[in-house]
């Protein structure tokens, strides 16, 4: 495929593409709707994307070689890793139970910030209990069918910024 086919691929796995996933997709129907993705909005749809990513660096590193790349004081980091129990998800070897671990010893050396979002699991709270862990209940919702789950939020515990400005 050209660069231009690739760059149309993408939106388009991903608009009809059963949550976005990069691999076992599956594709859903709309019965009572228009289409997710109307071929005749490619061009604008490229030019959005376009217009959005134009200040971005897009980097293919592993987690540890990005953070050792952009770890500075004054960096916030946001993680958002497969769930616990659902490692694969992503494909094979991409991410390991281990990897939880790993994560959780990395950024206690961390000279930025950070904030990490998994689903909510003893053994989660257990690898991430040097940090500071904020319950999140929400819904998820597949096909019209609520299911409540939760989450956590695990954030670091240096004092924020503000903490320091003259009252």
């Amino acid at each position: 495929m050209t660069d231009l086919e690739k760059a149309a691929r993408f939106p388009y796995l991903q608009r009809v593409a059963f949550g976005g996933k990069v691999t076992g997709r599956s594709f859903g129907v709309i019965y009572d709707g228009p289409a997710r993705f109307n071929l005749t909005n490619l061009a604008q749809i490229l030019e959005d994307i376009h217009e959005r990513l134009t200040a971005v660096i897009i980097e293919n590193l592993d987690w540890k070689a990005f953070i050792d790349r952009y770890d500075r004081a004054e960096t916030l980091f946001y993680l958002d890793p497969p769930y616990y129990g659902c490692e694969t998800d992503y494909g094979e070897k991409v991410f390991s139970r281990d990897d939880f671990s790993a994560i959780a010893d990395r950024l206690m050396a961390l000279k930025g910030r950070f904030i990490l979002s998994l689903n909510d699991t003893p053994e989660i709270r257990e690898i991430f209990s040097a940090f500071n862990i904020v319950d999140v209940k929400l819904n998820y919702s597949v096909c019209g069918k609520q299911k409540p789950v939760s989450e956590v939020i695990i954030m670091d515990k240096k004092e924020p910024a503000v903490a320091n400005l003259p009252r």
